[in-house]
């Protein structure tokens, strides 16, 4: 069980070793830089992107993760301004959601890394097929590229001058992977866990098994001898144990009731919308909504006894009181969250 894992992790948790601070993005305050060993640097993007972790070991030069497509240009920068001058050998993406892996072809063109997917999503990717690979029914953008190898649970990668488990990592997608170094205790952890919760259960909306997967997810972190968390979303973190327990809470949360999960994930879409257009209109995120399928079935499985414009303002309402945007006349801006 979780507790019981947590609570021997507990017993022989060991002292930090401090080395050199992640890249952080400006309004990270000095007390949220968790320490992370030399030629290792991550870059937190918010939500929109996912975080991208950027190794350097002499001409060895990898990218895990590389944010949406928006976000491309940006994400290029930040690698070149750290690889001065030399060339990306190597692309890496723990799942192949668009937050994570929107830079891809922009960043395979200016380098040509070589790239690894997760095995699962590899005939996705060979077909781009826009459906499976969820790019289609969320509304996503994401720029078609290519692999040249596959990631499978027990795989080992040196990164960094470090040497890295490839662990399966199914609950958010089911076809996702993470990434741990024993020696020094690091989990890049992708969306199956973050400093408070875990990315969606996507399979659970499509009538997939998603919950058993994810509380197995957690329980096998707990089972891990991990000191920090590099999360695909926030800042990394040290608490693993805290991390643990809230996400465990939030889980039996969401699989008491489905529909939690449902309208949660509907909340989450809405948001990503937000922040990938900041401003937009009333009518015009109905008709996003209307024609987007994911949003459009999550509406007619837990609210279709109402209509389209009513659920988007129950979600929107519910995005207003957490913060999360504005409601401005006719006009829903977005509040960015750190």
């Amino acid at each position: 069980m979780l507790t019981s894992a947590l609570n021997l992790r507990r017993q022989s948790a060991r002292s930090l070793h401090k080395t050199s601070p992640p890249e952080m993005n400006a309004a990270t305050k000095p007390e949220h830089i968790a320490t992370m060993p030399t030629g290792m640097h991550v870059f937190e993007r918010g939500w929109l992107s996912s975080n991208s972790v950027l190794f350097l070991d002499g001409n060895d030069t990898v990218l895990v993760d590389s944010g949406y497509l928006t976000h491309a240009e940006q994400t290029i920068a930040l690698i070149e301004h750290r690889l001065s001058h030399r060339p990306l050998r190597r692309l890496i993406n723990t799942h192949l959601h668009s937050d994570h892996c929107g830079g891809n072809a922009a960043i395979q063109r200016r380098w040509r890394p070589r790239t690894w997917i997760p095995a699962a999503s590899a005939d996705a990717v060979s077909t781009w097929n826009v459906e499976t690979l969820s790019y289609l029914p969320t509304g996503q953008q994401c720029e078609r590229f290519t692999y040249d190898d596959v990631l499978r649970d027990g795989d080992v990668l040196r990164m960094g001058g470090m040497y890295w488990q490839v662990l399966a990592a199914p609950g958010h997608d089911n076809h996702a992977v993470m990434l741990y170094a024993p020696q020094e205790r690091l989990l890049i952890s992708g969306d199956a866990l973050w400093e408070n919760g875990f990315g969606v259960i996507f399979p659970e909306l499509d009538g997939e098994s998603g919950f058993a997967e994810q509380q197995a997810v957690l329980e096998q972190i707990g089972n891990l001898e991990v000191r920090l968390v590099i999360p695909g979303h926030g800042r990394p973190f040290l608490a693993v144990d805290d991390a643990l327990e809230r996400a465990a809470s939030r889980l039996a949360y969401l699989r008491a009731d489905p529909m939690r999960n449902g309208m949660h994930a509907l909340k989450v879409l809405v948001k990503f919308k937000l922040l990938e257009q900041q401003d937009i209109r009333h009518d015009a995120l109905l008709a996003w909504m209307a024609q987007t399928p994911l949003p459009q079935r999550l509406h007619m499985c837990y609210r279709g006894q109402q209509a389209l414009t009513d659920t988007l303002d129950e979600v929107l309402l519910a995005l207003a009181k957490a913060g999360a945007i504005a409601l401005d006349g006719d006009v829903v801006r977005n509040i960015e969250q750190h």
